[in-house]
């Protein structure tokens, strides 16, 4: 007897009746692969095409099915998108291997939670597979959880879909409709794929598929060609240094010394072709008030001078019991911009009664910081007001977007050594390319070991320095004025959207079930 698989039957509910445990692999397979969407890999397309497996195996799936299936994709994709998780924890944060790797476990497991549960709706939400479900319910409902996952449960909106566009066309709708816009116009096209290439599907079907993704595709192209911002001033000449200190040595003590002067010897040969130096975050390792003759000091040749430094440094005190990650701007004045968004469990530690636990097996410096608060005035830097970040807070569109309409230029200070040669690095870069993207501005990005870089209103690299070298990277930054729509009105069209498609969907379901 001929046992072949049936592979010319692929996408037909025979072989997913016959098959699931190939299938389930399938799936998974397929979530793993969409990690190589994302950068350092960027294969974009993959982004499109990969769902598309996903949505066939949800076809005739019971609710339990698809649960599954989502939620195998979930873990293949945030296995091998965020395993360097596990690289912080154990490396660097001294914890014991099966510590780090359960606590990495299950934030993956929670990631994954999401795929899991919008297989679960689809399947419950009665409508059958077909346009209905693949073009107007999977993509509004999967970036309403990607909106979610942005704020529910302190928030972690990693490798959402809409950051693996920035160099394809559809990332040119990021000024209107903002990375997560552009994930639910990604999962459209998926849509609109998986019902071209359903053989039962009439003709007329098909080809209004088709042309609703030509016009589509063709309207990003169009999109590339709008200037939403204008020049604000003439452009300044920017210096980042990137120190390269290596993370294990940075906090102790006796290297104090040696990071400053470093630092210094990078630096002073700037004076004279830079107007604004960047140090990146934490590049001063001890407390302010700990190193401020240092900081006088620098102040000092800083006004002599004309340049404006900016430094990441710890600000507070053991007696006021109150510790800020912050920047600072040493020029004219020194003035402090104090990070609002922390990152959970590097910064500070959620429900700390019921997490207190994890502080006795992770070892991380300066973990247990205060939120600096919501309104705080731009800093003037080179007589531009600059909207400022620190580190995690880049991820956010909702934090980039307070500094603006004020803001002509971005400044992000961040330090990617607890990932080492991971893709981490790669994928916080491709992150703050879709910010600047979104906003329209520049944004000159300074970290400890890479990847240092300046970006320009399109999210396109201007420069960017060597991984794991001590480093200056000098380029322009181009102050700039006016909000594109992002900026003005951020993720509320698309929500508002995304959430009326669903209501649609979930009507016209309950209609066809009712007339059945």
């Amino acid at each position: 007897m001929n046992r072949a698989l049936p592979w010319r039957n692929l996408l037909t509910p025979d072989f997913l009746q016959r098959y699931p445990l190939i299938v389930d692999l399938l799936v998974f397979v397929a979530g793993a692969l969409l990690a190589l969407a994302f950068a350092p890999f960027d294969f974009w397309p993959l982004a499109i095409l990969l769902p598309v497996v996903l949505l066939w195996s949800w076809d005739h799936a019971t609710p339990r099915q698809a649960a599954q299936r989502g939620g195998l994709f979930g873990l293949g994709l945030f296995g091998f998108g965020i395993y360097w998780i596990y690289i912080s924890l154990h490396d660097y944060g001294n914890a014991p291997a099966p510590f780090a790797a359960l606590a990495t476990f299950l934030v993956i497991l929670l990631m994954a939670l999401y795929p899991t549960l919008i297989g679960w709706l689809l399947a419950r939400w009665g409508a059958p597979p077909g346009p209905l479900r693949w073009v107007l319910a999977f993509p509004a409902l999967w970036t309403l959880l990607d909106w979610m996952r942005s704020w529910l449960f302190t928030g972690f909106p990693w490798l959402a879909l809409g950051y693996s566009q920035i160099d394809a066309p559809l990332g040119q709708f990021a000024p209107c409709i903002g990375v997560f816009g552009v994930g639910w116009l990604v999962l459209l096209s998926a849509g609109l794929l998986r019902t071209l290439l359903h053989g039962q599907n009439q003709r007329r079907v098909q080809l209004s598929g088709l042309g609703l993704l030509a016009v589509l595709w063709l309207s990003a192209w169009g999109l590339g060609h709008i200037h939403w911002v204008t020049p604000a001033g003439p452009p300044l000449q920017v210096a980042i240094i990137q120190g390269n200190i290596a993370q294990d040595q940075k906090w102790r003590p006796d290297v104090l010394d040696t990071t400053l002067y470093h630092y210094i010897q990078l630096s002073l040969p700037e004076h004279e072709r830079s107007q604004v130096i960047i140090w990146p975050e934490t590049a001063i390792p001890a407390f302010y008030e700990q190193v401020q003759p240092f900081m006088d000091a620098l102040a000092a040749r800083a006004r002599k001078d004309r340049v404006d430094y900016v430094t990441g440094i710890p600000t507070g005190s053991w007696e006021t019991g109150v510790f800020r990650n912050s920047v600072a701007h040493i020029g004219s004045t020194v003035d402090f911009y104090h990070k609002r968004r922390l990152l959970p469990f590097g910064e500070y530690l959620p429900l700390r009664g019921f997490f207190l636990f994890f502080r006795d097996w992770v070892d991380i410096p300066m973990a247990d910081f205060t939120a600096g608060d919501h309104d705080q005035p731009l800093l003037q830097v080179a007589g531009q007001p600059a909207g400022v970040s620190i580190c995690f807070e880049a991820v956010f569109g909702s934090e980039i977007r307070k500094s603006l309409p004020g803001a002509t230029w971005l400044i992000n200070v961040s330090n990617d050594a607890w990932f080492k040669d991971s893709t981490a690095p790669h994928q916080h870069l491709q992150i703050a390319r879709m910010r600047t993207l979104e906003v329209g501005r520049y944004m000159a990005r300074s970290t400890n070991t890479g990847i240092s870089a300046i970006l320009d209103e399109q999210g396109q690299i201007v420069v960017k320095g060597d991984s794991f070298q001590a480093e200056v990277i000098r380029g322009e930054v181009q102050p700039l004025s006016g909000l594109t729509p992002y900026a003005r009105w951020g993720d509320s069209p698309t929500m508002i959207l995304v959430i009326a498609l669903l209501l649609i969907s979930l009507f016209l379901a309950q209609r066809k079930l009712a007339t059945a």
